[in-house]
């Protein structure tokens, strides 16, 4: 049996939770799961502000879920590691499957 979770742990990954709570978060992360993007390719690809996209993305490294790199002037954001990306993955591979109707795979 696998041990419990310490309270760093739990809280951590709450953390993660709250942060993905927010649909415009969770469909940057889904975006920043895939490759890098830089804020401007970002906000044209959500329809959304430039600033309100920095504003997310602030909160999302703070929470440890996004990562950034510079290349010159600009900063290139990307989910910080295959956890992150698997967790954003899973979350939203359980949502097809509760929107559209698909079979469970371990029922």
């Amino acid at each position: 049996m696998q041990e419990q979770p310490t309270a760093a742990q739990v809280e951590t990954a709450v953390e993660a939770f709250r942060m993905l709570s927010d649909a415009t978060r969770l469909r940057l992360m889904w975006l920043l799961a895939q490759r890098e993007y830089d804020v401007n390719s970002l906000a044209e690809s959500l329809g959304v502000a430039r600033p309100s996209v920095s504003q997310h993305l602030a909160k999302l490294r703070l929470a440890g879920l996004v990562q950034v790199r510079r290349e010159g002037r600009r900063a290139l954001y990307r989910a910080r590691d295959s956890h992150v990306r698997g967790l954003i993955a899973e979350a939203l591979f359980h949502a097809d499957h509760e929107v559209s109707g698909i079979p469970r795979h371990d029922t």
